[in-house]
Parts: structure tokens; sequence; C-alpha cells
């Protein structure tokens, strides 16, 4: 707004002591113009990037650190500079878009929960942003298509709306998915994926901002080899996966993020695509994230109790006969 008042300041200036009649006057007219054009474009063009700065520079708060630590395995199995990355693009996110709580409480640990869902797709991928997404609301529970909480037939955990800047989050929903962050399901990520799926005009399970045209080929051709999998009964994919293409990539992207060791051994070809188009070996990260676990200073994990890794198996049965 001051550039607005100073360049038409300037402009009116120098029309009214000058006179855009005189030759000289018209020159000074023609500069100031000029001068409070380019103030103008100046600050339109780096209104993100001021504001980004603001944002990042209020502290991170320690809590946040402590959530981030607490609830999402992959965060502290990256370097120091990609944990940073990584709080840069949380922070950015909560500064940018708005989280409202519908009928419940939204705290500081909610909110990054739900930032940490957006970012873990995409903390690689730094040309990527949210633009469609304006707001996140968060319900006190599941609900039904006339977003209703109370009832019956409430079994909604999450929704993105199409053409439409909000996504809804069923808040028991987000905590239990981090909560349990190796069983293959998180609400936030399978939203966050369609947001990502709709950033191409339409949510229809084709990431083609992800992927070429070759690995597109190569994706609906192995999107059709395991939707016959799941069919016959003989996949761990959940079959919420054969809805339509846009749930199966929402699906099989959750499963990526929970369970990578588990889906490079038995999908090896969704791994890989899913690596290159996410940019992220999962695969390595959790490994050093459950050898951490069952290192120095941490308990001992019991030869029959279920593996850190997330694999479903018994300990002895999976990482300890690796390690054998």
């Amino acid at each position: 707004m001051f550039a607005l008042i100073l360049g038409a300041a300037a402009g009116g200036a120098a029309y009214l002591f000058a006179g855009p009649e005189n030759p000289a006057g018209g020159l000074l007219y023609s500069l100031t113009t000029a001068l409070g054009g380019a103030i103008l474009s100046y600050r339109f063009f780096t209104r993100k990037l001021r504001r980004r700065k603001r944002i990042l520079a209020e502290e991170f708060s320690p809590q946040w650190e402590e959530y981030l630590r607490r609830h999402v395995p992959v965060y502290s199995g990256l370097d120091a500079l990609e944990q940073e990355i990584f709080r840069r693009r949380v922070q950015i996110f909560l500064g940018e878009k708005s989280i409202t709580g519908i009928e419940t409480e939204v705290d500081d640990e909610t909110r990054i929960l739900i930032a940490a869902s957006a970012v873990l797709p995409v903390f690689r991928l730094p040309e990527f942003e949210y633009d469609s997404l304006g707001e996140v609301l968060v319900y006190p529970g599941s609900f039904d298509d006339s977003f209703t909480t109370d009832g019956d037939g409430q079994d909604i955990l999450g929704m993105v709306i199409s053409n439409s800047s909000t996504m809804i989050i069923s808040k028991p929903a987000l905590y239990e998915s981090f909560r349990n962050s190796h069983d293959g399901h998180n609400v936030g990520i399978h939203e966050f994926i369609h947001k990502i799926d709709e950033e191409d005009g339409a949510i229809d399970g084709i990431p083609s901002l992800l992927m070429d045209r070759r690995s597109i080929k190569k994706w609906n051709a192995v999107m059709e080899k395991e939707v016959k999998i799941i069919e016959e009964g003989r996949s761990d994919i959940n079959p919420y996966a054969l809805t339509n293409g846009a749930e199966f990539f929402a699906v099989t992207a959750e499963y990526f993020f929970e369970k990578p060791e588990v889906m490079a051994q038995r999908h090896p070809e969704l791994y890989t695509l899913f690596s290159s188009a996410f940019q992220q070996d999962l695969k390595s990260i959790m490994k050093s994230v459950t050898a951490d676990m069952m290192g120095r200073g941490r308990k001992k994990t019991r030869r029959n109790a279920p593996c850190p890794c997330g694999s479903g198996k018994k300990y002895k049965h999976c990482c300890l006969k690796k390690k054998q």
C-alpha cells in the first residue's frame, strides 16, 4: 500500500508542477510514473518471498521439534541439513495455510501433525507447493457425505473437496495415524496425496506432475497388475485401492511412506516408481531409524516382539535374522 501511495504521489507531483505539455515536465512525469510502476512491480513479485522471510524469522519451537521426533520416524532418519529443510517447510505451511477446528480444539501438536502430513511427500520437491489449498478443517470425528459427525454412517476420515481450497481431516484419525506409524495407513498423507494429484487439474490417480510420460506408462501398467492381485485376494494392499485410480494412488502412497522396507520387498515396482516420483529412498532412511531404535541407549527388542521396522513379522524372523 505504501508503494502504491508513493508511486501515485510521485507521478501526481510531476504532473502538477511540471505538466506533461512541458518537455522537461513530460520527461519527469514519465520517469516518476515508471519509478512508481517499478516499485509496485517489485512489491508484487516479491510479496511471497518477503512473507516467507517473516515466517522463517520466527523461532521453530523446541516443542514442535519434539512433536516431529516423537511422531514422524522419517524425520529422525534425516541428516541435520534435511531436518532443517523439513522444519522450514513445516513452518512455511503453518504460516501460509489456515487450520481451523470445527467443534474441536486445534493445538500445536495437531497443527504439526497436519503440516508433517503435507511436507512428508514433497520435502524433496522444492518446486512443489500446495497452491490450490487454503484451509484444513479439523473435525472432532469421522463424518458422512453431509459433513455431519453425529448419528449413523459416519465413516469418512478425511476429504479433499474437488475444485475447492478446503480439506477436511478427522482429528482422532489423524492422531491414530501417527500413533501407529507402521501400519500402512495415514489419513493425513492420504488426503495430501489427493491434493498433490489435483495439482495437475484432476484427482484421477495419474501423477503427471511427478512422473514423465515413460514413467506414467509404467505406472499404469503396474497399477493394472497390482489391482488384479488385490482383486484375487493375494495382496496386502488395502482393498480400498480398488475404488478408483485416485484411491489406488493415495492408498499405495500411504503404504510407501509408512512401510517403505516392506513395499520394497513385496511391491518392488511400486517402490521404485514412488522413490523416483518423490525423490526419496525411504527404505534406506528407515533402516537407519530401525538400527537406531535397536542400538545403544534403547530398550532391547525381544526376539518375539513385533519388529520395529514395521514388517508385521516377529523381530527374530525379520531384522534380527538379517543381523545374524
